[in-house]
This record gives structure tokens, sequence and C-alpha cells, in this order.
């Protein structure tokens, strides 16, 4: 994969004839056509329950929202992401953070998630559309040998108690929110 994550534009000829502010601009250009590409393939996908929009008109940071998949204990519960894009993207993986507090084996308190396709394996094939289905899949699968919280972790075994240990969480965390 390591050959898909390279940029081609980026080239120790251009630094040296001194066209690297060329290529960063031109890098910037790219990004934002393909985000705007990303964007309209996601509002065409007609997903279940996954959107996101740049927030303020500003391509290299989105609000996005998950729905929790049916059938999972997140059934029907909506959280709210940041999505922050590098300018190398889509060689360099976006920051994705949950704002709505999410009790999960993956996140922790901070909202940080533990992904791999968000870490050591992300791929320039990724785009916006795939990272939120990933992520909605997550919530109701989650990698329970590799928790950033551990007590939902162990806790993931027993459904019942973990469904109402979240929803306790979930209405908690959104009641304040609302109150704000």
């Amino acid at each position: 994969m390591s050959t898909q994550n390279r940029n081609p534009s980026h080239n120790s000829d251009a630094k040296k004839t001194g066209e690297a502010t060329k290529t960063s601009l031109k890098d910037g250009s790219s990004v934002t056509k393909r985000l705007q590409r990303e964007l309209m393939t996601l509002m065409m996908s007609g997903d279940y329950g996954i959107s996101a929009f740049p927030d303020n008109n500003n391509m290299f940071r989105w609000i996005g929202t998950i729905i929790g998949a049916k059938g999972t204990v997140y059934d029907s519960l909506e959280y709210k992401l940041t999505l922050e894009f590098p300018s190398g993207y889509p060689y360099k993986a976006p920051t994705i953070r949950f704002e709505t507090p999410c009790y999960h084996p993956n996140v922790d308190q901070w909202g940080n998630i533990c992904l791999d396709i968000l870490k050591e394996e992300w791929s320039a094939l990724y785009d916006v559309r795939s990272i939120l289905v990933s992520l909605q899949s997550l919530l109701g699968e989650p990698n329970v040998k590799s928790p950033l919280n551990t007590q939902a972790a162990s806790l993931w075994e027993n459904q019942e108690e973990y469904k109402k240990v979240l929803l306790e969480k979930y209405r908690s965390a959104t009641s304040q929110s609302k109150s704000k």
C-alpha cells in the first residue's frame, strides 16, 4: 500500500528547481477538487445514517453525523464528528474525532478513535463515504483487543449491561450539550 500513499507530485527535482511553492499550491487545489468530488459522492450515495458537510465552506474541515446501525446497541443514536483533512490528503489520513461523547471500546474520553484505516492501514483509495461507513460499522463491531476505553471493552460481552451504561452516558452527554 505504500505506493498508493505516495504523492506523485512530490519529487526531489521540484524542490531543487524552486518549484516547491507551485507544487504545494497545485496540491491544495487538487485536494479541494477531490474533496468536492467526495462530497458529491457522499450526498448521492443514499447510505443510511451517514452524512458530512464542510464547516462554514472550509473544505478542509467537515462536520459529520453517524447514526448507529439498526440491530446494534447503538441503533438510532446520533453522533457528531469532525473531519480535518491535511494538505497532503488523500496521501495522508484525515483526523477524525467524535464531538458527541461516545462510550465505545475504541473511542477515548476526548473523542479520539482507534481504527486501523485511520492510522497504519490508511490508503489513498479511501474516501469520506468509506470512512464514515467504517466508523458506523465500528460502533456495532468494536475491536475489543485494542481498546482506548478499557471499561467499555470489558463490558462489551454483556450486551444488556453495556446498552444500559451506553444509554445512560449518551442521555447524560446529549442533555448537557442541549442545555449549553
